[in-house]
């Protein structure tokens, strides 16, 4: 699973405002994850794609989609659909992303239809929001996502890197923590 830890340390492509990407700071970031501990349950969630007939894992930044890839080929492709933004906003994955790095030709893709950092759901179309809840995984990447999910009333893990205090904080780990969050759904 240290594909998971490649996956979140591409987090640091992240330009969000930037527009250069500093190469020892990308090469700092993968021999972190590569070298350094990943917070959180891995057992767990590989329980739970074991299990799992309908995973949605749902995308963050464009340059990154590189490395969800590598993540994704080794888990089972014909039971995972991965979901792009529905329209560019920052530097987030778009469908245009998925079909140049081939994830398109690996598993389904479709868009949120949203506009928005992160996965708002009342802003997103009837139809991602009906495969959100028919899906029996959910595999959300990143910390836009996890800013705007983690409060769903829906079982998901959270793979993400932990940028800004606060958020780590609300984690409970350090600023810059590679983490695998697993969230339940509160019982009704």
């Amino acid at each position: 699973w240290v594909t998971i830890g490649l996956a979140i340390a591409g987090n640091i492509i992240d330009l969000g405002p930037n527009s250069e990407i500093d190469p020892s700071g990308l090469d700092d970031a993968i021999g972190h994850a590569l070298s350094g501990r990943l917070l959180g349950n891995i057992g767990l969630l590989e329980g739970a794609v074991r299990s799992a007939e309908n995973i949605l894992y749902l995308g963050d930044n464009s340059g990154e989609i590189v490395f969800d890839r590598l993540l994704i080929e080794q888990l089972p492709v014909d039971k995972i659909t991965f979901v792009v933004r529905g329209s560019p906003v920052l530097n987030d994955a778009t469908m245009a992303d998925a079909e140049e790095t081939g994830m398109t030709a690996l598993v389904q893709v479709v868009d949120n239809g949203s506009d928005a950092p992160g996965t708002i759901l009342e802003e997103c179309s009837d139809v991602f929001r009906r495969q959100f809840e028919k899906a029996d995984l959910v595999i959300s990447k990143g910390q836009g996502n996890y800013e705007t999910l983690s409060d769903a009333e829906k079982d998901m893990f959270f793979i993400l890197k932990a940028k800004c205090p606060v958020i780590a904080q609300h984690i409970g780990c350090n600023l810059g923590s590679l983490v695998t969050i697993s969230h339940r759904k509160e019982a009704a």
